[in-house]
This record gives C-alpha cells, sequence and structure tokens, in this order.
C-alpha cells in the first residue's frame, strides 16, 4: 500500500545549488497543481511582490512549461501532465531546463527539473510469439540467442529477470541484456516437432509488472551456423532534413552455411513505432533509408536494433546509433514580453519602456543572435540577461514631433547562410501639458468706427496649442484692467471658445481715440499653461458733431453789434466768426458762408478764415444797420451745419448811434423799397441824436459816463474748451486776434462793438474813430475819470 502511494505523492524533493542554479526532483505522472518546492524561498525572493513582478516560467521556444509558480505563496506547482517516457526516452536521467522570470526590475533565474521515473510500464516483447528452428542435431548446450523484452520505464522499475516456463529441454540463460534459450537435453524430432515455451519479463518496480511472449520452437534437420554483422556498433552522421531516400548506412551480416541456411535477411528489431516510420531498411541489402524529414530540434540521436535472420531462423544482432546533426534551418523568433504603450513624453533619457526576448532552436553558432534596431528612432536595445534585452529611451520624447513609433526590429543568427527576423513594436507617446497656447500674431490691431452698436465684433483673436484633448483646449479671457478709470469688462467682451471680441459699449471719438487691452489664452491642462497678447483699439472718426460758434456768442436776449467806420475801404477787416468742430480730420474742416446779408454786395467772409471783410468802400447811401447770416459748415459726409447773426452798424462815433432794439433783422419782415429806408433811417436819425446830445450834456455833468453795460460780452481765450485747442496748426482755429470793445451808452438791451486788429489788412483806429477819448469826454460833459475799456482776446 506503502508503495501505491508513492505514486501519486513526491518521490524525492531537494534543493541544490549546481553553478547558481536550482533544481528540483520529482516523480512523473503527478496530478496538476502538486506541489514541487518553493522556488520564492530557495531564491530568496519575497513572494509578496512575485505577483506585480509578474514572475512567470519562461521555456526556449514553443515547448512546454510543465510547472508555474503560485503568486501567492512562491510555490512552484505541476502545470501539465509529465511523461518521463514521452519527455526522454530510454534515458536515466530526464533533466528539464527551465527559466524563472521576472520584472521591474529585470531578473533571470534558471532552475532545472528533474523527472523522476515511476513504474507505470509493463515489459513487452517485439512480437507476440518467437519462431525458433533448430534442428535436432543441435549439441546440448547450444545457445539461442531470445530478443529481450523492452520496458519504457529505466532503472529499477525496467526489466530486471526473466523466468521460463518449466520444460524437458531448454533452460534460461540470461547475462545483461542478452537472453539465450540453452538446449539441456538433446531434441528429437521424431518424438517432439514442436515444442512451445512460455517466456516472462519481470521488472523491478513495485507493484511488479510483467510481460510474456510465447517461444514456438519447430524442430529441424541440423543449421549449425547463425548469421554474424560485420560490426557491433554501426554510427552514422545525419543532417537534418536530409532528402527522403537518402541512405543512413548499410549494415552487413554474414552466415557460414550454405543454401537457405546461408541466406540472411534484415529487419528492425525492437524499436518504435516512431523510428519506423522514420527509418526504412532493405531486407535483402541492409540499407538504411530516410523515410521522411528529420528535424534536429525534435530528436538528436537514434539507436536503431537490426536482426539478421538465415533462411532456418537463426538470427543476431547489431545497433545502429544515428547521429542528426544541426543546420541552419530555424529562423530567430523575437518575442516581445512587456512593453509600455503609451509612454509619458517627458520620461528621462534611459527609461526602460519594454523587455524583449529572442529564441533561435538550432544549436552553436546557429543559435547565437545579434539583435538590432532603426537609427533612425529614439530607442535602443540593452542586452540585458542571455537571450533578453531592455528596450530603452536614447532621447527626449515629445509627443507634438512625433506621437507614435513603429520599431522594427531585427535579429540575425551567426549560422551559414545566416537567418534572420524582424518584427515592428508599435509605441505610443502620451501627452504632458508642456506647450502654452500662442498666438498667431504678437500683437493684435481692431478698428472701429464710432458710435457702434453695442456687440458688434471688433476683430479676433487666435492661439494654437500643439498638445493633444483638453491638453490643447484654448480658453480666452480679458485680463482684468481699466480704461479711462472703467473696468475693461465694460468696454470688451471676448469669447471664451472662438477668441472673438465684441464691444460692450457704443466707443466716441471725442472721449478717447484708442485704448489697449491684453487677452490671456489659457489651456485645460493640469497645471493649466497661458498666455498674453495685447489688443489696440482704434475709434475712427464719424461726423456726428456739428461746428459749434463760439463768436459771436449764441443769440439771446441781448446781441452782439460790431461798429464799422464809415470811411472803411474795401477789403477792411470788419469781424470774425470763430467757430470749432469736435470731430476730427475733414469732418473738423469749416467752411464759412454768408447765407442772407442786408446788402449782399457790401461784405464777404473768408472761406476758411470766417473773417469778415468789406468788399468795397462804404458809401452814404449803404445801410447803417447791417445784418448779416453766417452758415459755419464741416466737411463730414454728410456735411453738418450751424448759422449765426452778425450785426454790424456803420457809423464813425457814438452820438450818432441810435436805439438798437429794431437792428435785429426780421426774416418776416416783408421788403421795403432802398428809398423808404433811407428815409425813415435820416429822419430817425437826426430826431434822435438830437434829444440823446441834449439829455447827454446833462446827464453826464452830474455822473460819469457808463460805458460798459451787460449787453457786452467778452470772450477770453479760457473761454474755448480744451478739446477745441489748435495742436500744430490743425485746429479749427487759424489765427490768432485780440479785439477790443469798446461799449456805447445805449440802451441795456442793445450792444456793439468798434473792432481794432493787430492784422496789417485790418483798418487803422484813427481811421475808424475820428474823435479820441478826450472828444467823448467834451461831448458827454467833464468828468473825473476816462472810460471804461473793456478787452477781448480771442485766440
Amino acid at each position: 500500500m506503502m508503495g501505491l502511494k508513492l505514486r501519486y505523492f513526491v518521490f524525492f524533493l531537494m534543493w541544490q545549488a549546481v553553478n547558481g542554479d536550482a533544481s528540483y526532483s520529482f516523480q512523473e505522472e503527478m496530478k496538476r497543481g502538486s506541489v514541487v518546492g518553493n522556488i520564492a524561498k530557495d531564491l530568496n525572493l519575497d513572494s509578496r511582490r512575485l505577483s506585480a513582478r509578474n514572475a512567470r516560467v519562461d521555456a526556449a521556444g514553443n515547448r512546454k512549461r510543465y510547472c508555474d509558480v503560485n503568486l501567492s505563496t512562491g510555490d512552484l506547482i505541476v502545470a501539465n501532465r509529465i511523461d518521463r517516457e514521452e519527455l526522454c526516452g530510454e534515458k536515466l536521467s530526464c533533466v528539464l531546463k527551465r527559466d524563472l522570470v521576472l520584472e521591474n526590475p529585470l531578473e533571470l533565474h534558471h532552475f532545472n527539473l528533474h523527472i523522476l521515473d515511476i513504474n507505470d510500464n509493463s515489459p513487452q516483447f517485439n512480437e507476440e510469439s518467437i519462431n525458433i528452428e533448430i534442428r535436432e542435431s543441435a549439441d546440448r548446450g547450444a545457445r539461442f540467442v531470445i530478443e529481450e523484452a523492452h520496458d519504457a520505464d529505466v532503472g529499477q522499475n525496467s526489466v530486471q529477470q526473466y523466468s521460463l516456463q518449466n520444460n524437458g529441454n531448454f533452460i534460461l540463460a540470461a547475462d545483461g541484456n542478452t537472453i539465450e534459450l540453452v538446449l539441456e537435453k538433446e531434441l528429437d524430432r521424431e518424438k517432439q516437432q514442436e515444442i512451445n515455451l512460455l517466456l516472462t519479463a519481470l521488472d523491478g518496480g513495485s507493484p511488479q509488472r510483467s510481460g510474456t511472449v510465447v517461444i514456438h520452437v519447430t524442430v529441424l534437420d541440423a543449421n549449425d551456423n547463425a548469421p554474424v554483422f560485420s560490426q557491433a556498433v554501426y554510427k552514422a552522421s545525419l543532417p537534418e532534413n536530409s532528402p527522403v531516400d537518402t541512405v543512413v548506412v548499410t549494415v552487413s551480416a554474414s552466415d557460414a552455411d550454405e543454401g537457405v541456411n546461408g541466406d540472411v535477411t534484415y529487419d528492425f528489431g525492437h524499436v518504435s513505432d516512431d523510428v519506423k516510420k522514420i527509418f526504412s531498411i532493405d531486407r535483402k541489402n541492409g540499407k538504411i533509408k530516410v523515410n521522411r524529414a528529420i528535424d534536429f530540434e525534435t530528436v538528436t540521436t537514434y539507436d536503431l536494433r537490426i536482426k539478421a535472420k538465415d533462411g532456418l531462423g537463426l538470427s543476431c544482432y547489431t545497433k545502429v546509433i544515428v547521429e542528426i546533426t544541426d543546420v541552419n534551418d530555424n529562423i530567430p523568433i523575437i518575442y516581445v514580453k512587456s512593453l509600455a504603450s503609451p509612454v509619458p513624453e517627458n520620461v528621462k533619457p534611459g527609461t526602460e519602456v519594454g523587455i524583449i526576448n529572442i529564441q533561435d532552436a538550432d544549436s552553436n553558432n546557429n543559435q547565437q543572435v545579434r539583435c538590432s534596431i532603426q537609427q533612425n528612432v529614439p530607442f535602443k536595445l540593452v542586452p540585458s540577461i542571455k537571450n533578453y534585452y531592455s528596450l530603452v529611451t536614447t532621447g527626449q520624447l515629445d509627443r507634438e514631433l512625433e506621437s507614435d513609433y513603429n520599431i522594427t526590429i531585427t535579429a540575425t543568427d551567426e549560422g551559414s547562410p545566416p537567418l534572420s527576423c524582424s518584427k515592428t513594436v508599435q509605441l505610443s507617446v502620451a501627452d504632458i501639458n508642456d506647450n502654452p497656447p500662442v498666438f498667431e500674431e504678437q500683437s493684435y490691431s481692431a478698428h472701429v468706427t464710432e458710435n457702434n452698436k453695442p456687440g458688434s465684433t471688433l476683430c479676433s483673436v487666435t492661439a494654437r496649442d500643439p498638445d493633444w484633448r483638453q491638453n490643447g483646449t484654448v480658453i480666452y479671457s480679458l485680463l482684468p484692467g481699466e480704461v479711462n478709470g472703467a473696468p475693461v469688462s465694460s468696454y470688451l467682451s471676448v469669447n471664451g471658445d472662438t477668441g472673438v471680441i465684441h464691444a460692450v459699449r457704443s466707443f466716441d471719438y471725442e472721449q478717447f481715440r484708442s485704448f489697449k487691452v491684453h487677452v490671456t489664452a489659457r489651456d485645460n491642462g493640469s497645471p493649466p499653461l497661458s498666455s498674453n497678447v495685447s489688443v489696440s483699439v482704434f475709434v475712427s472718426d464719424v461726423n456726428d458733431n456739428s461746428p459749434q460758434i463760439l463768436y459771436p456768442a449764441p443769440e439771446g436776449n441781448s446781441f452782439m453789434t460790431e461798429l464799422v467806420p464809415k470811411a472803411a475801404h474795401g477789403g477792411s477787416l470788419v469781424s470774425k466768426v470763430i467757430a470749432v468742430d469736435a470731430d476730427s480730420g475733414q469732418n473738423a474742416w469749416l467752411s464759412y458762408h454768408i447765407v442772407k446779408s442786408t446788402d449782399p454786395g457790401l461784405f464777404t467772409i473768408g472761406l476758411h478764415s470766417g473773417e469778415i471783410r468789406t468788399q468795397r468802400d462804404i458809401s452814404a447811401s449803404d445801410s447803417m444797420k447791417q445784418n448779416l447770416i453766417v452758415s459755419v459748415k464741416d466737411n463730414g459726409q454728410p456735411s453738418l451745419s450751424a448759422t449765426c447773426s452778425m450785426y454790424l452798424l456803420i457809423s464813425d462815433n457814438l452820438a450818432e448811434v441810435p436805439e438798437l432794439k429794431d437792428i435785429s433783422y426780421d426774416e418776416k419782415n416783408s421788403k421795403l423799397t432802398s428809398y423808404l429806408i433811407i428815409a425813415l433811417v435820416s429822419v430817425s436819425t437826426f430826431f434822435l441824436t438830437f434829444i440823446i446830445i441834449i439829455l447827454g450834456v446833462r446827464f453826464c455833468r452830474r455822473r460819469k459816463p457808463r460805458l460798459l453795460f451787460d449787453g457786452a460780452v467778452a470772450i477770453p481765450s479760457a473761454y474755448l474748451p480744451p478739446n477745441y485747442a489748435d495742436v500744430d496748426g490743425t485746429g479749427t482755429l487759424r489765427s490768432a486776434y485780440n479785439y477790443d470793445a469798446y461799449l456805447t451808452t445805449g440802451s441795456r438791451t442793445s450792444d456793439f462793438k468798434f473792432v481794432s486788429s493787430y492784422n496789417d489788412n485790418t483798418l487803422p483806429a484813427d481811421q475808424t474813430l475820428r474823435n479820441s477819448p478826450s472828444d467823448f469826454a467834451d461831448a458827454f460833459g467833464d468828468g473825473d475819470d476816462s472810460p471804461e475799456v473793456g478787452t477781448c482776446f480771442l485766440s
């Protein structure tokens, strides 16, 4: 019972260090999952990290592993059925070499599996019956060789002894592998022509197994010589992949007998069916030929048992050893054991990204392999352990330049001729947010016309980010800032997705002409990267402001009156219309036109200067009261304009000035003939002058004359607003004039001026007023003080 149990459990387990390798011995036919040993403990490995390091048993080529590693305990367990006879045949020692591979870091440990034999095969004879023909003349003690039984097991489990059924003629003699039937008592054909003997072969296993064969002895007349081979052992060398019908070796045996007793035939002795499929033997001449292709990688040596038999059944045996020589007929095979894909683009040079294993089933130089990759990739192969290589980076990766690599690995053996193979490994590069958005332009300019509609598009900014997905998604926004003291967001907005900039409000060129904002482009990476760009917004002018007349002042309850001397010559400066326009450029170019006047041919106005001059000498027939309506137009499209009224009084002294209430020009009055006007003015002037002189003389003696009334308006230079300033001579005021205003003593509702100018074309003061200030004092009476003088400077 104990022997039966030992068939299913480990017979012997040991670990030993031989050249640094671990060895395990265990019996064949163990159940799957049976524990062979704890390889993690034997190799001083941490069993808790076996799974993380992807521990595995590796076998060269396509060979079976037969065992695996339990990643939880580190036990070496049986993975597949193991038949020692199938693996090693008749070899006494059956050793399988395997590797334990671990990653991170890469380790390779060799270990040997010693497969122990169990008694699972019974002895077998090559034939069900053995026919022997013995002449009756055979002498006592004659020996007849019997082919031994074959047991697939080895050692003690192979054939150990033979037994022969009791009979009166023969006994059995066994010496090593030779079994002989010994004639103990002479034969008598006349008494017994045939004898059947039962031969039993026993092995030494437990339980013991046996095999039997029947020996059929035919008694014949004497054949006293058996065939003899020329060599006890024949040896031959055969290259693998030899063509069919190739002669391996020719065996030869001779027989001293003549006739039928000397005719020798050849046949295989005890060989497996597989050998009979590969080799054939010619029964007549003993030539052994190849039947099918031979593979060195499958079997390296064949042992053939050859039998020579004469015509009457005597035989002899010889052994043929066929050595198979290797031919470089196997190309190397590339195995990718592990590959880290995708690889982050920021990995450091020298980082291991894959493990490559190269296998070649040939032997010696045919098995030596050189491995390389193409030169145009930032990777290289570094030899590691045995036939393992590490695929490492040689430079910095950049996904934006190259996102995928097709790495071609080439393996070439050193056979003659050399064989090679190639394998392409695809490796992807993972994106890292290492590129900030970059604007297409260094700065942007936007031009917008004033009075634009809120929400109108000004321009578009575009930034590119070569990164992938969210790392390359760009979002636009305005940087905080102020424009004219207000947040920039109250002027502009930017679309976060498209970069289109919109106006939030309507712009006014007269408030500001340009401003600058900054737009930032940020990606969605972690951490996000960004860049800024400046956007300059230029507001262009629209003719949306009418000219503004500064002088004469706008009409109200009082009005300005200019005093023109009667002796004024043609071309004399009488007055000047001063106007400005808040627009710029051609929208602010002003032109002056007299659209209506009391006497159309008496006065003219400078088209661009606004200066009012006489066109001819003033005559006595000209009306004293002149009313001019002046239109000021800009040069915009469409043109805008403004009008004003200019009141001129033709007179030489203040005494002639009448009441001025009716000097204003009434456009609704019907036109009177010039003679009627002259008559009425003459009568009125004479009457009024007489009354004014009488009253004036009396009044001025008691009181100083008042020359300054509220109807007078002075225009200081500070009146002009800043945005009308004449910059570089391009404003609307082209010349500098100084005006002295002398105000009359008339009604508070009437006022007028004498105009003096420093211009050369202006009428001199001595020609405009014939009387000096002292004359005024004499006319109005002696006064202690001089008349008040108001001065207006227009620039």
